[in-house]
């Protein structure tokens, strides 16, 4: 018994002092957009309290470009001693399947937290007549192929959201690619394109001044930033959930106690009420948990966005 102990006790000594001395220099973060976007915004909110909950300095490096692709292949490329980590969004996923990528979402990647997850909204213009999701149903069966649906860029979230729906309701709708979401937005705005499933965080601000029309959310719950506006599951197409989502990954291989350090870390700090406060303005809502939740997770994200693609038919000319 007294040899278990010892022989145990041995075992768990690396771990220890690997989970002791972690980190030991400075985190080097790598946010996979450019400067002054959301993910920017999110990962500079969570610097200073990330830095002295880890007692090392956190030293931000922007490595933006196609949709969160090129920073992500330069992470999985990265030493994987937890020293440098990643944020991105759910596009280091539609990007993989799309696009030939130097990486994969699932085997090149360290899963370490889900920080948030940010609907799309289904807006319309305020002069238009749908109010509903059936009304929307209704007039793209009445007229197969005129609907018109922006997005921010073919295999953006926005975009898979409206070619899921596209599937689930048994409708044709076209598809409008914008290079970004503010010319998506003010063309909507003006009437010019019927609709759009707009991120949460760049559609709200037109919601709440009354230039757009918000109809349903794509989040499997309604929201707590738009508490009246119904889920498209509730409205007729019962499943129907998608969201994009903000979340820190690492390396494939880094070293559990690293995971683990990080994962405390950055969820002590997206739970504290002031945290989940300027999120929820943002139009994000607080996720948390486990990294071996988020990792799940991360699986049946590959398996939704690659069926929906598959079944679209999505190709990037």
């Amino acid at each position: 018994m007294k040899r278990r102990t010892l022989l145990a006790a041995g075992l768990a000594a690396p771990a220890l002092a690997h989970a002791q001395s972690f980190p030991s220099r400075p985190v080097k973060l790598l946010v996979t957009w450019p400067p002054g976007g959301t993910t920017d915004i999110l990962a500079r909110q969570l610097q200073p309290q990330l830095s002295a909950a880890l007692g090392q300095p956190v030293v931000i490096e922007n490595r933006g470009g196609a949709s969160g692709a090129i920073g992500a292949a330069e992470l999985a490329r990265s030493n994987n001693d937890g020293h440098i980590f990643g944020m991105v969004t759910s596009t280091v996923i539609s990007a993989a399947i799309l696009t030939r990528q130097p990486y994969d979402p699932i085997r090149d990647f360290t899963p370490l937290l889900l920080l948030a997850n940010v609907a799309n909204i289904l807006v319309v213009p305020t002069s238009s007549p749908i109010r509903t999701v059936q009304d929307l149903i209704d007039m793209a069966k009445r007229r197969p192929g005129e609907l018109t649906f922006a997005s921010s860029g073919i295999g953006s979230a926005v975009h898979i959201s409206g070619e899921m729906f596209k599937l689930a309701a048994g409708v044709d709708m076209i598809h409008a690619p914008y290079r970004g979401g503010a010319p998506a937005l003010a063309d909507v705005v003006s009437g010019h394109v019927n609709l759009m499933f707009g991120n949460a965080s760049s559609t709200l601000p037109f919601v709440r001044e009354g230039a757009l029309r918000a109809i349903a959310v794509t989040s499997a719950q309604r929201t707590a930033y738009l508490p009246t506006v119904p889920t498209i599951a509730e409205s007729g197409l019962p499943g129907f959930a998608i969201d994009e989502w903000y979340a820190c990954i690492g390396p494939a291989g880094m070293p559990q106690p690293a995971v683990q350090r990080l994962n405390a870390a950055l969820r002590g700090i997206i739970e504290q009420p002031a945290e989940r406060a300027r999120l929820l303005e943002m139009g994000a809502e607080v996720v948390g948990g486990s990294a071996e939740e988020f990792g799940r997770f991360m699986a049946q994200d590959v398996e939704k966005i690659g069926r929906v693609v598959r079944d679209a038919r999505i190709r990037v000319e």
